[in-house]
């Protein structure tokens, strides 16, 4: 307008408001600042803003009046920016007991219907630590691939049986519940995989040891739960209690819960439903009463004593 732009009034706007240094003066080895601006009350009062002249390129003078509105109104003294869009962020502070995932969960359906009464351009997003969660667990999912390849190979290794493998593999995802889980959680959870697992090679490693020294099958699969039954269970509950220190916590609780949750669970079903498993995905049969009666005495005196 009248070819005058935003830096010619924002410079005649800052001379009247925060002045400008028209000379120095020598104060022994010091320069101090001569500023000139305009008085307070021309300073704050919108009436005396209007007649500012603003010089324009013909060299002459226009008040501001004519070339802005000024008035009083309420802003931000700073406006944040996040990925270069203006941002408000609203904070609070979550009740004990509370996660965050779970609260942001619960709201989930109210800010989606709040999101789509909003204007365009504008949308309310979650942040805080679901947001630094959420980071934290897509670079630990970038290497879960290479760590369950690594954990299948050693396995293999281990067991030397695709079946076994399965066996043991199965009764891991009994250990986990349907619960949000944060990044720590999510740590716990791959501990506990590890746990479960040992225990399942364990009772597996057991049975076939078992069959190796002549044992029937069925007979082999009741004897290694019954001779490792104590050894699993008394590990797992030395890993539940070591967890308690830490569960009240609110940055490790996620964890030590996960843990304790998932390996009480999961230690009943390794010795319950592993060796049901075993027995049924290798087809093995009840041995019949006369066959029986038909084993090595020494055979039976091993396992009545």
């Amino acid at each position: 307008l009248l070819g005058v732009n935003s830096q010619v009034l924002a410079q005649s706007l800052s001379a009247v408001v925060s002045g400008i240094t028209v000379t120095q003066l020598r104060d022994g080895i010091y320069l101090i600042d001569v500023v000139t601006r305009a008085n307070e009350q021309e300073r704050i009062s919108p009436d005396a803003l209007r007649t500012l002249q603003v010089p324009i390129p013909n060299g002459g003078t226009v008040p501001l009046l004519q070339l802005a509105t000024v008035e009083y109104t309420q802003d931000w003294p700073l406006i944040w920016r996040r990925d270069r869009n203006p941002t408000l962020t609203v904070q609070s502070d979550l009740i004990p007991g509370v996660l965050p995932a779970t609260l942001v969960d619960s709201l989930h359906v109210k800010v989606t219907g709040l999101n789509a009464k909003l204007p365009v351009g504008y949308t309310i997003v979650p942040g805080g630590s679901v947001e630094e969660s959420a980071k934290s667990t897509s670079s630990v999912a970038a290497v879960v691939p290479a760590a369950l390849l690594i954990m299948l190979i050693v396995l293999m290794i281990q067991l030397q049986s695709f079946s076994q493998l399965f066996l043991v593999l199965s009764v891991a995802p009994f250990g986990l519940i349907g619960v949000p889980l944060g990044f720590v959680a999510i740590l716990g959870v791959l501990a506990l995989v590890g746990m479960i697992v040992r225990n399942s090679v364990i009772l597996v490693d057991q049975i076939d040891t078992e069959i190796a020294h002549g044992r029937a099958p069925w007979d082999a699969v009741i004897e290694a739960t019954l001779h490792r039954f104590r050894p699993i269970l008394l590990t797992a509950a030395a890993a539940i209690l070591g967890m308690i220190p830490i569960a009240p916590t609110v940055f490790w609780g996620p964890m030590a819960y996960s843990i304790m949750g998932g390996l009480a669970v999961a230690t009943m079903l390794t010795l319950v439903f592993l060796p049901a498993l075993y027995v049924a995905w290798l087809r093995i049969n009840e041995p019949l009463p006369q066959e029986v009666d038909r084993a090595d005495p020494s055979d039976q005196l091993l396992q009545t004593s």
